[in-house]
């Protein structure tokens, strides 16, 4: 599901494809210190006649962050009822996971930058991947480019 990578322009971040179409992923990369409490990002998202951007996506340093999101679902490889959801303070970025038999986890990413104004926008796609380590690496892999 994940790759801490390099990508053919030599941009460092995460690459998330989704294990059952390779043709829709998620990328975390653009990261820069913002101060001493948060960086910014951007999230790339793409998927069959798709590619959204949003520029600037918060990450905040405290513990309630995307990082310890994927953890917990890491950590609850035997699956879950209903859908758990994590967002950005600013909620332009909101990731929603679900289980599915078979040890499966569906990640629905969400960006929706400029929520308020007029001509605002959003744009989802969900990748699937395996719980539990492949879900841990994930968890790791974000943990790494958010610190």
């Amino acid at each position: 599901m994940t790759a801490a990578d390099e990508d053919i322009d030599d941009r460092p971040g995460v690459s998330i494809r989704c294990q059952e179409n390779a043709s829709v992923g998620v990328r975390l990369c653009d990261r820069f210190d913002f101060d001493a409490d948060s960086v910014r990002h951007a999230v790339e998202l793409r998927a069959p006649g798709l590619t959204a951007r949003a520029d600037g996506v918060v990450a905040w340093k405290r513990g309630s962050g995307l990082a310890p999101f994927l953890e917990a679902l890491a950590a609850d490889h035997r699956g879950w009822d209903g859908e758990r959801t994590w967002q950005t303070d600013d909620r332009d970025l909101v990731v929603s996971a679900v289980f599915r038999s078979g040890g499966h986890v569906g990640l629905t990413w969400t960006l929706r930058p400029w929520r308020t104004a007029a001509g605002g926008w959003g744009a989802s796609v969900t990748t699937w991947g395996e719980a539990g380590e492949q879900m841990g690496s994930l968890a790791a892999d974000v943990r790494h480019f958010l610190t």
